[in-house]
């Protein structure tokens, strides 16, 4: 059995493949349970490496290496991929405001790990690893560890010592603090969900009528020429023909005798409409609902080449064939149909009309699943490419002893978010199944924390024992003094609702464990909205903001 022996102790590639994949299995099998409702999911692989390392098995430095830098750029592209189309789309609108809050987050984080570092005298490399852990932030600590490394031509154990110690608590820590936040302010829930829901409701005083058409001067004429004749904007949202047709118009179609309308104007708008067009009826939603039977609301996918990077305006659907898109869902996450937005491959637009027209649109955008299945795998590795380039190059900052460099985390980063947003402008197809960018995150995070626990272990112990330990309380203070700060100035300058700013301290804390647990325990959809608006932002800055008080 001397074999099975130099294959769990000894070295060599198969050695190495082999270590790796049973840290990788063992902390993905913890992962799945629970305690309290909450797990620490992947990181249980960080500590299945530190735990087998400290006992002497291991791998050499430069597989170790290459593990743990691939597997980072893996995670991080496949994140910016992610991520990408909705990035700058958070800074529009409420979002700026939102995104502010996340800034200011990011920077106290940084402030109260120097404060500490200041008063302790602890070195700086280990307080980013403890802050990374606080904030639950992986690509963080990948940052800080390359960018030590790249500054001082040595691996600071410390560094992902500090992430280990400090993670657990930053998890429950963020939960805890929002709690009490609630019992603090004395936040009554059903109030915050009243709050909300009035938010929520058209600020207009626009309102829904049916009419049918008896002025026979309007008889063959399009709604475009009827609007321009009011004189007074108005909206049809169904209009069914005498002939029992219903249609969902454009501004070209044709209005004859009998037709009914079922207009969207102004209070001030509904006499004058109704005065030009015929008369007012009485018609229920529902009606129109039932009347609605030859109209069918289908998802279809952007298959075709030729559609990626066109805009919905481009296209001109609506116009063209009398369908409604009501909504765009990109990477899991639902964009508002303008007539701006950029189509990608993988698109999923959800349309509704008759069959004959939604049929035609699917031979328009493709439709196809089975391209889908096809990889796309030039983008990913040409950004890749450009990714390490554009994380090597130096950009000096005053003030700063060394140059700062995006590294092998920020660059690929910063290349995903921008291809995935403006690729498609210049033709490039950036799509990757949802199931896809998964399991390419999922594979690269846990090629990460393998080496990381792997390189870390050997003396782990000594660290928390010489120590360490305190990293536990710095920890939880680079958690809860931002956060409690942030939740203050929320609530009481920008006095946002209780459920947005939870979304906002996820976000800002990149702890999704965080976000499951609130959305779990207050089933409110605003959090996980402000979190998508934040999460983006956050994730750069906690990249970049690790590099910079790293060096």
């Amino acid at each position: 059995m001397e074999w099975l022996s130099n294959l769990i102790f000894g070295s060599g590639v198969a050695h190495s493949i082999l270590v790796v994949a049973i840290v990788i299995a063992i902390g993905v099998i913890l992962g799945k349970f629970k305690l309290f409702g909450i797990s620490l999911g992947m990181t249980w692989i960080l500590f299945v490496g530190i735990i087998v390392s400290h006992f002497g098995i291991t791998i050499d430095n430069t597989t170790m290496a290459f593990v743990k830098d691939f597997g980072l750029i893996l995670f991080v592209f496949s994140l910016g991929l992610q991520v990408g189309p909705g990035f700058f789309a958070s800074f529009k609108k409420g979002g700026v405001r939102l995104n502010l809050l996340t800034l200011i987050l990011v920077l106290l984080s940084g402030l109260v790990t120097i404060v500490i570092h200041t008063i302790t005298g602890i070195e700086m490399p280990t307080m980013v690893g403890v802050m990374s852990g606080a904030v639950t932030n992986t690509p963080g600590l990948g940052a800080a560890q390359q960018a030590y490394y790249e500054a001082s031509g040595i691996m600071d154990s410390t560094i992902p010592a500090g992430y280990a110690v400090a993670y657990p608590l930053g998890v429950v820590g963020v939960i805890l603090t929002l709690l009490g936040i609630r019992a603090l302010f004395r936040i009554n829930i059903d109030k915050e969900k009243e709050i909300i829901e009035s938010g929520n409701k058209p600020k207009d005083n626009a309102c829904k009528f049916a009419v049918e058409v008896r002025n026979e001067a309007i008889v063959g004429k399009s709604i475009y020429e009827i609007d321009k004749f009011i004189g007074h904007h108005f909206v049809v949202s169904r209009l069914y023909h005498s002939n029992g047709e219903m249609e969902i118009p454009t501004s070209h179609s044709i209005v004859n005798q009998g037709d009914r309308l079922l207009v969207i104007t102004s209070k001030d708008n509904v006499a004058r409409v109704e005065a030009f067009i015929g008369k007012q009826i009485e018609m229920e939603q529902k009606e129109w609902e039932k009347l609605d039977t030859n109209l069918v609301s289908r998802r279809l996918v952007v298959t075709k080449s030729e559609v990626n990077g066109k805009t919905l305006g481009d296209l001109n659907i609506r116009a063209q064939f009398g369908i409604n898109i009501t909504r765009v869902n990109r990477a899991g996450i639902d964009l508002v149909a303008y007539p701006g937005l950029q189509l990608q491959l993988g698109d999923r637009i959800m349309v509704v009309g008759s069959e004959k027209a939604i049929a035609k649109v699917a031979n328009l955008v493709g439709n196809s699943a089975k391209k889908l299945r096809e990889p796309n795998l030039i983008p990913i590795f040409i950004g890749i490419f450009l990714g390490v380039i554009l994380g090597s190059i130096p950009i000096a900052i005053s003030g700063l002893s060394q140059p700062v460099k995006l590294g092998i985390a920020g660059g690929p980063l910063v290349i995903a978010i921008l291809i995935a947003r403006f690729g498609p402008k210049f033709g490039m197809v950036t799509y990757t199944t949802m199931s896809s960018n998964m399991m390419l995150r999922e594979i690269g995070i846990s090629m990460f924390l393998a080496a990381v626990g792997l390189g870390a272990g050997e003396g782990f112990v000594d660290a928390i024992v010489n120590g360490g330990y305190m990293w536990i309380l710095y920890g939880v203070l680079i958690t809860i003094i931002p956060v409690f700060i942030i939740s203050i100035v929320a609530r009481y300058i920008y006095k946002l609702d209780y459920f947005t700013i939870s979304g906002v301290i996820c976000g800002s804390q990149t702890n999704p464990i965080a976000l499951s647990f609130m959305n779990n325990t207050f089933d409110e959809a605003q959090i996980a909205v402000a979190y998508a608006t934040v999460y983006p932002l956050a994730m750069f800055l906690r990249v970049l903001i690790a590099q910079i008080l790293v060096i």
